[in-house]
């Protein structure tokens, strides 16, 4: 690539490049010299798992790596013990050094599903902090003033509310923008709320007689509502742990608006090929459904495979464009003849609370072998031989079957054909999962004449790796 199609290849989908003069500058200087930028992208392990929305600038990193720079993904486990501010209207409680290792760890095995590993250089900035005496946070405090860290918009704001900031929250833009001098960064990556902090770091090489890094926003994604940022707490997001055919339903449900967005930042397509698309989906020329599949088929490759994302899409097709129920559904067992609509969902686990059964059912999002249920107070009469199909929402199917209870064993008896998970819940009230558990041995349980005596023989003193979940 020129230096001018890496700068664009850069700044797709980005917010800010501060400044893009100064990155074409260290762009030519690297391609004559042939010494790779340093490229840093700073995560504080505040969550265990990443979704499409943290992506968004990983993307950006995985860029660079591609352009042939050093790409540096820095786990911020000393930040982590003061906590970010960024946004945050009340003082953050710090993470425990146990959480932290653990999230970090979650976090390593993540990235790699976008970045090269062999490429990837994998830091912690208590490498250089847990070396800092008092002292030297002392000369550090003295490269930035007071008024610097309060025009943050963050502090500003408590204060105007009269909400406190703890001094040890000062310190953390301190401590990021010292990860930059540091690590002798080129370039910084990072969402919009982080600018500040970046800038920070921009100041503090130069107090260190470093050249100063480029600054490079991403914006934050919008999650499936398309109105807020993609968010765990809002059940807005797509995690990129999720099953195929999970990313796959959630993709296809966005609005034909939001999708151009998601193909500007969560795919590798350049902004001609976007254009392309979105051309011929205005113009009439394509369906624009046939495009979210294919948007829906490029972010499931990319974290999990092709093979993957087209067996995604032909189920989704089974599922709703052809209106089939799909064949390899988890089946539970209860041992009730007659049970309320509201009781079965919440039994089988396909919701939280009686208040959110109320509401699927009002929505219309609850069926029960494909005609839906309009009234709270309706009674399902379960067969032992025939299975009921309960679906709830758009992709959320489990056959329900009652089983005879001539013993104490069992309460329920749930199995999951696609893992190979039995689940029995005794009539002591405990509940166990039993690994690996074939589908025929399943289909014994249930048609045994005694539950006990097959648990027993098949079940129990066979080599099962079990848990107990409560």
């Amino acid at each position: 690539m020129t230096i001018d199609e890496q700068i664009e290849f850069i700044k797709k989908g980005a917010v800010d490049v501060i400044r893009e003069a100064d990155l074409r500058v260290k762009l030519e200087k690297s391609a004559k010299t042939g010494v790779p930028l340093r490229v840093k992208l700073g995560a504080d392990p505040t969550a265990p798992d990443i979704h499409l929305g943290h992506t968004v600038v990983i993307r950006k990193l995985k860029a660079f790596q591609e352009l042939g720079h050093t790409v540096i993904f820095l786990i911020g486990d000393f930040t982590g013990l003061i906590g970010d501010p960024t946004g945050k209207s009340a003082t953050r409680p710090p993470l425990s050094p146990e959480e932290i290792a653990k999230n970090a760890e979650t976090y390593k095995k993540q990235i790699f599903k976008l970045l090269d590993p062999e490429k990837t250089e994998i830091r912690f900035n208590s490498e250089w902090m847990n070396r800092f005496a008092a002292a030297d946070f002392v000369k550090l405090s003295s490269r930035v003033t007071v008024k610097q860290i309060l025009e943050r918009d963050d502090f500003e704001k408590r204060m105007r509310e009269e909400k406190p900031i703890s001094l040890h929250e000062l310190l953390y833009p301190l401590v990021q923008g010292y990860d930059s001098v540091a690590l002798e960064a080129d370039v910084e990556l990072g969402g919009t709320d982080q600018k500040f902090n970046m800038l920070v770091g921009r100041n503090l090489q130069r107090e260190y007689a470093q050249e100063p890094q480029i600054v490079i926003t991403t914006p934050l994604l919008e999650g499936l509502d398309g109105v807020q940022k993609m968010s765990k707490s809002l059940g807005n997001y797509i995690g990129i742990d999720e099953a195929p055919g999970e990313m796959f339903g959630k993709i296809m449900s966005i609005s034909d608006e939001l999708m151009w967005r998601y193909y500007e930042l969560l795919t590798d397509l350049t902004v001609d090929e976007i254009n392309t698309l979105r051309f011929r989906c205005e113009s009439g020329a394509e369906n624009p459904r046939n495009i979210k599949v294919n948007l829906a088929k490029l972010i499931i490759n990319d974290f999990h495979s092709a093979e993957e994302a087209f067996k995604a899409e032909e189920d989704f097709n089974s599922r709703f464009v052809k209106k089939e129920i799909p064949d390899d559904i988890e089946e539970k067992s209860v041992s009730e003849e007659k049970i309320g609509i509201v009781d079965l969902v919440l039994k089988v686990g396909l919701a939280q609370s009686k208040a959110e059964v109320k509401r699927l059912v009002q929505q219309g999002g609850v069926k029960i072998n494909g005609e839906k249920v309009s009234d709270l107070q309706t009674e399902i009469a379960l067969a032992e031989i025939e299975s009921t199909i309960l679906q709830v929402g758009k992709r959320h199917f489990v056959k329900i079957r009652r089983f005879n209870v001539e013993s104490a064993v069992a309460k329920s008896i749930g199995y999951n054909p696609a893992s190979k998970v039995l689940q029995i819940e005794f009539g002591s009230g405990d509940v166990y999962i039993y690994k690996d558990v074939p589908a025929e041995v399943y289909a014994g349980l249930m048609n045994a004449d005694s539950h006990g005596k097959f648990f027993v023989e098949h079940i129990r003193n066979s080599i099962y790796e079990y848990e107990k979940l409560n």
